[in-house]
């Protein structure tokens, strides 16, 4: 990639000082033979100095016009990755202002095709939801009423497959909920965290008794604003996701204070350089454990369009993990 400052460099100072040295060698011609010496010098100096001058005013020159170019670039390698909206016309130059038009209406393209792609994704998992839990719930009355072993063994694996089937649409419908271009303002309200939480508990208590995981929540009165759905959500998947990585035997602590949420357990924990990719989606650390690799992405979103902030640390004496999510 050639540089703007060198190619006008190129361009302007060898007919500038081309310029110059015909006007020179005029200047020396005409001049009487005794002072030609002192004319000589005299030129050859200030064609030196001029050059450095000529240098010195195109650097400066290219890099104050490119300053408004620098300021664009630097503004879009700060945008967040899903921030989508038009480059503001008035903060720069005429001469960039093509430029500009362009990249709004390539944000504009790309702003649609992934609302088109979310608007798919929500009607998919919206569609799939009903006929998976009457699924469901035909195999759970097969199972009751067929108690042979062959047969039982058959519908216990329909029925576990069903309900990742289901998990994992839920997952797909608050992904696409949780999108910022899907976030209703509109549905923020004062909502009781602490009580969101007791409603998800008997839930997880069931889950944990089935790995013989011992989980407690201390709930103290808590009232952030938000979407009642997408914060269960949030709850549901920080949960489960403690519950699925702890080993048997271990514990889960579901904690909730005045502004604060925050989950822990004493698993195998998350290495210090893995903890950012654990937020990506379909990211898993553990193939040995079922799941989609959506739940830690979800949570990342449902924060982000709350204003929270999620941090992930070590749990208690260093062992296992806790996330922690922090209302504004």
């Amino acid at each position: 990639m050639s540089s703007v400052r060198l190619r006008l460099l190129k361009w302007l100072i060898p007919p500038i000082l081309l310029m110059n040295l015909g006007a020179g060698a005029l200047a020396y011609m005409l001049a009487p033979p005794h002072l030609r010496e002192a004319v000589l010098r005299t030129l050859v100096l200030v064609e030196v100095v001029f050059a450095l001058a000529c240098v010195g005013l195109i650097w400066f020159s290219v890099t104050n016009g490119l300053r408004p170019l620098n300021r664009l670039s630097a503004g879009l390698h700060a945008r967040a990755a899903d921030d989508l909206a038009p480059i503001a016309v008035g903060e720069v130059p005429y001469e960039l202002e093509p430029v500009v038009f362009a990249f709004n209406d390539l944000l504009a393209r790309v702003g649609e095709g992934a609302r088109a792609r979310q608007d798919f994704l929500a009607n998919v998992a919206h569609q799939l939801r009903t006929p998976l839990a009457g699924l469901k719930t035909q195999l759970e009355w097969l199972r009751a009423r067929h108690g042979e072993p062959d047969t039982a063994q058959s519908l216990a694996l329909m029925l576990s497959a069903t309900e990742r089937m289901i998990r994992q649409t839920n997952q797909l419908l608050a992904l696409a909920r949780a999108e910022p271009q899907h976030f209703e303002k509109a549905r923020l309200e004062p909502l009781a965290l602490d009580a969101l939480v007791a409603d998800a508990v008997q839930v997880f208590v069931d889950q944990a008794t089935l790995k013989n995981i011992d989980i407690g929540f201390d709930l103290q009165p808590a009232v952030v604003t938000g979407d009642r759905f997408l914060l269960r959500d949030l709850i549901d998947n920080l949960i489960d996701n403690a519950i699925r990585y702890t080993p048997p035997h271990g514990a889960v602590t579901v904690t909730v204070r005045p502004g604060w949420l925050t989950v822990e357990d004493n698993g195998p924990g998350i290495p210090a350089g893995k903890r950012e990719q654990v937020f990506s989606r379909y990211v898993r650390l553990d193939e040995r454990t079922h799941g989609s690799g959506l739940g830690l992405a979800i949570v990342r979103d449902i924060a982000m369009v709350h204003g929270a902030r999620l941090t992930l640390g070590d749990g208690a004496d260093g062992r296992g993990a806790l996330f922690c999510v922090k209302f504004s």
